[in-house]
């Protein structure tokens, strides 16, 4: 009982909740039927013939049936067979595997970059066939339309560019955004992830070509959380760029200016988030590689106020914590162990710190949630930045890291110094847990490798999540070269598991926010809530931790396959349903109000969650002329 008594109160209430849903009896058979927009009405368009071919949003192709084509003035301007939408993707595919290496504008261009490519063709044409194609392949196009990479798409953006898709609200737009936005086709927007692209992934400032990795996340959000891609919107805010290749490009698409700083460029972020609650009071907005400098200013300016989170410091906080208990599981060791964990943490940017503050938040809750917990979780962390360790003597420290900041007495016991080396740190420590967010490919070198051999665990973890793939910490192959077999590897980008040749496997687990920023959307999409609490991106984290089975986690396999994804992101949505319903903040969804939402079952949650997941399915078209 002594463990079950170190829960906090509301961890406690959570797991009696989910504990009284799992085992009571299915009331489905009285549950209401659930009528969804994203079902399979016929959508009514104001065009004809061609038209209706150079829309992407409505073309079908091939796949017009004969009676559609006398309807809509299709008749002669197609081939006359009519083929079905596993015909079209059997089509695609063919074309996708000869082409991909036709598409490479030379030997410099990686094939994945070809891929993107070609499939970027296919959104141009056909938005529906785009997202079957995504969905049915998700395991393959996932790291083609999201990191990796995207990466290589941004840096290369003002060569790939053919055709606006998102908006681009910049420094020279300053009161002009509140009609700007009117200038969207969509008279509702469910979904909008934003970039001033000053960080993107581990990549730098690279200005106006970041709206790469709005769109490229977008897609996911379609693809894994079925939001409906007509009520989605990539958004850049372009305040200039300090990349001085692309000040001196002459090609460079975006404002050639130094980035604006301080209170000039938070009242343009200000000005945009006003202007986009204004038309559409109940979108939700996702920050996406905001540099740390204003990352955190962000959340905390806007959290209570929109609903709106910070991908970065909250999604990547939350996947870790997920693979952190994960990771305590595969040690044989039950969750509420974690604040037992000792964990070095190399990198103290916006990541790193938001990753040590959902850490501690969660350790806290399992020892009380009072300060001493709290002063009990902090001691568990040591955050190694590029000067070396960071103490309470570090001068000049950021605010956001000094609370991780160790005591001179404690180092002084462990035979550390401020500043001390990674190796050293990890040598004296002997951390359960090495956890990279630096964004510095490499950074777990032989010699850092070899000092984690002397670690206390059973089974020694290590993260390597920094994106792209040649920003990660170490590669899977010299982590289980040089700590064997036992060891636990995650890593924020895709890599292939090692075989040892023996008949067993090293797992390499993708730690990739995928698994919960959809979820964490449409969770609070479907809810209501006014703002996305810390309680509902726990809830998440958690959710995903108890994905796994104990079967799995014990084989070293942490992170689920990503082909679940659109099971793995209903369960977590549901997860952030009922966290809202647990905070009071829930107000429903369309035809569902909160009342009735209080009532639902664990069950029927899920039933409306799935039956709110667009998929991509061709509607009947009904021409209206206006």
């Amino acid at each position: 009982m002594t463990k079950w008594n170190s829960l906090s109160a509301s961890l406690m209430k959570r797991l009696k909740l989910h504990y009284q849903m799992s085992n009571s009896i299915p009331a489905l058979a009285q549950a209401r039927s659930f009528t969804t927009s994203e079902g399979h009405r016929p959508a009514i368009i104001h065009k004809r013939s061609l038209d209706i071919l150079h829309d992407p949003w409505f073309n079908k192709g091939t796949a017009f049936t004969m009676t559609e084509r006398d309807r809509l003035d299709l008749r002669g301007l197609l081939p006359p067979n009519v083929m079905s939408s596993e015909q079209q993707i059997e089509r695609f595919m063919v074309d996708l595997k000869r082409l991909e290496v036709q598409a490479r504008d030379g030997p410099s261009d990686p094939n994945a970059l070809a891929k993107w490519r070609i499939l970027n063709r296919l959104h141009d044409r056909n938005e529906t066939m785009y997202y079957k194609v995504l969905i049915a392949h998700i395991e393959e196009y996932a790291p083609i339309v999201y990191t990796p990479t995207v990466g290589l798409v941004c840096q290369n953006y003002s060569g790939l560019f053919r055709r606006p898709r998102g908006m681009y609200f910049s420094a020279e737009d300053r009161g002009e955004m509140m009609s700007m936005v009117y200038n969207w086709p969509a008279d509702q927007v469910d979904m909008i992830v934003v970039t001033d692209g000053s960080r993107i992934l581990g990549l730098g400032d690279l200005g106006v070509h970041g709206i790469g990795i709005a769109i490229g996340k977008l897609d996911l959000y379609v693809a894994a959380a079925g939001i409906n891609p007509q009520r989605v919107l990539p958004v850049m805010i372009d305040v200039g760029t300090n990349n001085e290749k692309l000040l001196k490009d002459p090609l460079y698409l975006g404002l050639q200016q130094n980035r604006l700083d301080g209170d000039e460029y938070l009242a343009i972020i200000d000005e945009f988030m006003e202007a986009v609650f204004t038309r559409w009071p109940h979108v939700i907005v996702q920050f996406e590689d905001f540099q740390s400098k204003w990352a955190f200013k962000l959340l905390q300016r806007y959290r209570n106020t929109y609903r709106m989170f910070n991908d970065d410091v909250q999604g990547t906080a939350g996947v870790a914590i997920a693979g952190l208990l994960g990771a305590v599981r595969a040690q044989g060791r039950p969750m509420i162990d974690f604040p037992k964990q000792k964990i070095v943490v190399a990198g103290a940017g916006s990541a790193g710190i938001g990753v040590l503050n959902a850490a501690r938040k969660t350790m806290a809750r399992m020892l009380g949630n009072n300060e001493s917990a709290f002063e009990a979780a902090r001691s568990q962390f040591w955050v190694v930045d590029a000067q070396g360790l960071i103490t309470e003597e570090r001068e000049n420290i950021d605010q956001d890291a000094s609370p991780f900041a160790r005591k001179v007495k404690e180092i002084n016991r462990q035979g550390l110094r401020e500043g001390a080396s990674l190796v050293e740190v990890v040598q004296q420590v002997k951390p359960d847990v090495l956890l990279g967010l630096s964004a510095v490919g490499g950074l777990f070198t032989k010699e850092v490798l070899e000092a984690l051999k002397g670690s206390t665990a059973t089974r020694p973890a290590i993260f390597a999540m920094s994106n792209p793939t040649t920003n990660a910490e170490c590669t899977p192959e010299q982590a289980f070269s040089i700590l064997g077999e036992n060891v636990i590897f995650a890593s924020g980008s895709p890599f292939k598991d090692v075989d040892f040749g023996n008949g067993h496997i090293g797992h390499c687990n993708q730690g990739n926010n995928m698994y919960l920023f959809p979820g964490i959307g449409l969770g609070t999409l479907l809810s209501g809530a006014p703002i996305v609490s810390d309680g509902m991106l726990q809830a998440a984290a958690e959710c995903l931790a108890a994905y796994m089975t104990e079967d799995e986690v014990h084989e070293g396999i942490i992170y689920p396959s990503i082909s679940s994804i659109r099971d793995i992101t209903k369960e977590i949505a549901a997860a952030v349903i009922m966290e809202a319903i647990e905070e009071d903040l829930v107000e429903g969804y369309r035809g569902v109000d909160s009342r009735e939402l209080r009532k639902f079952s664990k069950e029927q949650i899920l039933e409306f969650v799935k039956n709110n997941m667009w998929s991509p399915e061709y509607p009947t078209l009904v021409y209206n002329q206006d």
